[in-house]
Order: C-alpha cells, then structure tokens, then sequence
C-alpha cells in the first residue's frame, strides 16, 4: 500500500467538502419540526395501540 501525502490528503478533503451542497436555515428548520411532527405522531399512534393491545388483554384475562 502506498503512502499518502498528508498535504494532497488534505487538498482532497478541501475539494470534496466543498462540493457539499449545505442546507438553508429555513431547509434545517422545517425538516426540523416535520422530524417533531412525525416523532410526536408515532408516540400518539403507538400509544393508542399499546392501549388497544393492554385493554384486550385485560378483558381476555379477566374473563378467565
């Protein structure tokens, strides 16, 4: 395996993060809060679920 040349390593690392096309603020904030919207709607939906599931249960084994 052949060596690197710390400085064309580093060049190279110059020229790939500067082809990086970075977010607008606006972009970071609105996936921010659809993020939260969507992780705020899976806690509500599995919620509701565990509560079917746990009330079925119950009655299943009350009936018992």
């Amino acid at each position: 395996m052949a060596k690197a040349n710390p400085l064309q390593f580093v060049q190279q690392v110059r020229a790939e993060v500067s082809k990086v096309v970075w977010p607008t603020r606006r972009e970071v904030a609105l996936t921010t809060v659809m993020v939260f919207a969507m992780a705020t709607l899976a806690a509500i939906f599995f919620f509701f679920v565990d509560w079917i599931i746990r009330t079925g249960l119950q009655l299943l084994l009350q009936s018992f």
